[in-house]
C-alpha cells in the first residue's frame, strides 16, 4: 500500500472509439443528429488524422478515431447514460436505429445498439 494521500488518477477525460476513414459525416449524423452531442473542434495538430470529437454533458469527451483496416467492435463498447430510456428508443426508431433491450442488470434498464460502423454501444437509464 502506498503512502500517497492523493489518488494517482483523478478521473476520466475522454473515451475513443474507432471508425473507418471518411467517417466524419456519419459521425456527425449519429452523435450530433441522433444523440444530440455537440461536436468539438479538434486541435489543428490532430485534425488531419480525420475523425471527430463530441462533448458529453458532464464535460468529458467522446472521440471518434480513424483506424486503418477498421473492424467493428462487437464486445468492447461505450456505455452512455440517459435520464429517459424510452425517449432514446423512440428517437432511435425515428432514425431507423435498432435497439435491443437487455434486462440482465434489472432494475437498471438498458439497450444495445450499433454506431454507423457496427461498433456496439450501450445506453443505460440513470443520471
Amino acid at each position: 500500500m502506498s503512502n500517497q494521500t492523493r489518488p494517482l488518477i483523478s478521473g476520466l477525460d475522454h473515451v475513443q472509439t474507432e471508425a473507418p476513414a471518411e467517417c466524419e459525416a456519419e459521425a456527425r449524423a449519429f452523435f450530433t443528429g441522433f444523440l444530440g452531442l455537440p461536436e468539438l473542434p479538434k486541435p489543428a495538430a490532430l485534425a488531419a488524422r480525420g475523425g471527430a470529437w463530441f462533448g458529453l454533458p458532464d464535460g468529458r469527451q467522446l472521440h471518434i478515431g480513424v483506424t486503418p483496416n477498421f473492424v467493428p467492435r462487437d464486445k468492447g463498447h461505450l456505455a452512455l447514460r440517459c435520464p429517459d430510456l424510452d425517449a432514446v428508443t423512440e428517437r432511435a426508431s425515428r432514425f431507423g436505429i435498432a435497439c435491443v433491450p437487455d434486462a440482465e442488470l434489472a432494475p437498471t434498464r438498458r439497450v444495445f445498439l450499433c454506431d454507423p460502423w457496427g461498433n456496439r454501444l450501450e445506453i443505460l437509464e440513470g443520471r
